[in-house]
């Protein structure tokens, strides 16, 4: 089973916005994504006058990582 769940990172711990249906002591594989948004507001004036459509076109396209 796989689910997609936000989580905040603090003094070196994935801390989860949710709720997790795991047992103690489960052992699960993450994948890190950032979200992308806030990184793309934050450069936007510096991008131009690209739409945030435009800009979440050109992030699938370079495969940010």
């Amino acid at each position: 089973m796989s689910k997609v769940v936000r989580v905040r990172y603090e003094k070196g711990v994935l801390k989860p916005l949710e709720p997790l249906d795991l047992e103690e002591g489960e052992v699960a594989l993450i994948t890190i994504k950032r979200d992308v948004r806030r990184v793309l507001k934050k450069y936007r004036s510096a991008l131009g006058r690209s739409s945030m459509k435009e800009l979440l076109e050109l992030e699938e396209e370079a495969h940010w990582q």
